[in-house]
């Protein structure tokens, strides 16, 4: 059938299953958006701000695995979805933008909203696209979904000219082939090597990473840790992939990670990384990390292997089909590594992470009771800073896809959009944003998309009037000098209260469970507002640039 291009763009979508897109119209889009009005069966989400779209299309992907979908016109509107492309681009989330740019003619002119948007995100996707030419588009569009979700996921962009979204061209549909994990560069001569390795070790240590939740490997991962008995340790992007009360797992690694997963990385003799690339939140001090043991990394990126931390062996795949074949070369053996187990044991219960029981109201409480009363079955999406520190801490993520938060990027404001996005993608599922002030206050307009749109979120905001990562920074580290760090006190209820929001402000330890308990028991969007004071610290700590063994575990 012969159609237009922004026809084209709406097909293609329907294509590859998307049911929901988030985005913000303009000039240049309009075509776009006038086909997408003629198609219901597509949800479109009109956010606040373009970064907002992108972040909500970020937190679509990660709860349901699925490709998010933003759109954006040219100019302004493209430029504020690079934030947000760069968190997926660091988080490996499978999400596709689409923006619109002026017409072909204009092009390098400097034209009204006009943006080289290809050549400002080509550090941060996986492939970005121009489109010139209609008959060209369907297949740009069915190439850049395949190419967000084929191996190690990530952003990609097609920006499309106007007149292309205007133009005629002849459309076929196509059914998109299935995408299968990656597995032909697993062999047999490695997996046969990890094998001896693993069966040679006294001390193993298994560290996992968001590639487990990527390749769907959560259960193999868990027959994996079992069969060795060893114990497990995740980074922040890997929370859920084991679950958090399982006895072998001693707690999330690296600067903010539990005493015992951190002596246990400097003691082991074999760290056995699977699907982590050991960034420098994790391995703290990449020349001394795991300073007695041999490496073993399985992962689906060969360029992740030797980058930060040298390694003994590799195996380099899909993490599950990698899983699904080493397993059988294990054998099971109850006695293997049970005095190292206890080692560890002994140290998880000697270095427990606590807070303050005084009477005041204490950050940590609220997270714990959140955690507590929403249950394992709750999505737990945070800002960064502090709050995201002690959520990793005091919450135990029991399954895959439950724990959304930005890792590489660390982007404040990415909480709201991405809870929002959870939750449309995961009606079933309640969905708790965990933010501080300092993060609410970058992108708390999304409020308006929350009540617009009656996504029942609950938003969790550690109000303590400060940025309190960087003031614990300053307090640590700087002499105490807090520059910059005390924020103006805003009442977030009254604000959440002007765009219909139901507003709970909570000052005492005793208010803690009613407000939680009534903001779960209601089917719309909500906001607690917890006070606290603004010199809690996030213990234990690895400063940066220390080796993980260098843990600050009191109060300083």
């Amino acid at each position: 059938m012969r159609i237009n291009g922004s026809e084209i763009v709406i097909e293609c979508l329907k294509e590859q299953g998307v049911d929901v897109v988030f985005g913000f119209p303009g000039g240049t889009i309009l075509n776009i958006y006038d086909a997408l009005y003629k198609h219901p069966e597509i949800r479109h989400i009109l956010t606040a701000h373009e970064q907002g779209a992108a972040h909500a299309a970020d937190g679509y992907a990660r709860a349901t695995g699925r490709v998010g979908v933003c759109m954006a016109t040219s100019g302004p509107g493209s430029t504020n979805l690079v934030t947000g492309i760069a968190t997926a681009y660091m988080d490996s989330v499978p999400l596709v933008a689409i923006t619109a740019n002026v017409v072909l003619p204009l092009l390098g002119r400097d034209a009204f909203q006009e943006v080289d948007i290809a050549g400002v995100t080509m550090p941060i996707t996986k492939h970005n696209y121009i489109v010139k030419d209609v008959t060209r588009l369907a297949d740009t569009i069915r190439s850049a979904f395949r190419i967000a979700k084929t191996g190690r996921p990530g952003p990609v962009l097609v920006d499309i000219t106007k007149d292309v979204t205007a133009e005629e061209c002849e459309y076929h549909p196509v059914k998109p082939e299935p995408v299968l994990p990656l597995s032909d560069r697993i062999t047999e001569h490695d997996l046969d090597g990890a094998a001896r390795l693993i069966q040679a070790s006294k001390k193993p240590l298994i560290f996992g990473g968001g590639g487990i939740i990527t390749s769907g490997a959560s259960d193999l991962f868990a027959e994996f840790a079992e069969l060795l008995g060893a114990p497990v340790t995740l980074s922040m992007m890997g929370l859920g992939a084991f679950p958090g009360s399982h006895p072998l797992f001693c707690g999330m690694l690296g600067m903010h990670g539990t005493v015992a997963a951190n002596l246990a990385a400097t003691k082991c003799d074999l760290l056995i990384a699977v699907g982590a690339r050991f960034s420098d939140r994790a391995a703290t001090d990449a020349k001394r990390f795991a300073p007695n043991a041999r490496i073993l990394h399985i992962d689906i990126d060969p360029a992740e292997i030797n980058k930060n931390v040298s390694t003994h062996h590799w195996v380099v795949g899909d993490v599950g089909e990698a899983l699904k074949r080493l397993n059988p070369k294990i054998k099971a053996d109850p006695a293997r590594a049970a005095e190292w187990r206890g080692e560890v044991a002994g140290w998880k219960n000697q270095h427990p992470i606590g807070y303050k029981t005084d009477g005041a109201l204490y950050p940590q409480y609220v997270i714990e009771r959140v955690g507590a009363l929403a249950g394992p079955d709750a999505i737990i999406v945070t800002e960064v800073g502090q709050h995201q520190m002690w959520a990793t801490q005091f919450i135990d993520i029991e399954k895959p896809r439950h724990f959304i938060s930005s890792g590489g990027l660390g982007t404040m404001g990415f909480g709201l959009g991405a809870s929002i996005g959870a939750k449309i993608g995961r009606p079933d599922a309640r969905v708790i944003n965990i933010a501080g002030d300092g993060c609410f206050r970058m992108n708390n307009i999304e409020l308006a998309t929350a009540a617009e749109n009656n996504v029942p979120i609950i938003e969790v905001i550690i109000n303590n009037h400060a940025l309190g990562m960087v003031r614990q920074w300053q307090t640590m580290f700087y002499a105490g000098r807090h520059a910059s760090t005390t924020l103006p006190r805003a009442d977030f209820c009254a604000l959440a209260r002007a765009h219909g929001i139901k507003a709970i402000n909570v000052t005492r330890p005793e208010e803690v469970d009613a407000a939680i308990l009534e903001a779960l028991s209601l089917n719309e969007p909500v906001v607690i507002n917890a006070e606290v004071g603004p010199d809690d610290k996030v213990i234990p700590m690895v400063p940066s640039g220390k080796p993980n063994a260098d843990v600050i575990f009191e109060d300083i």
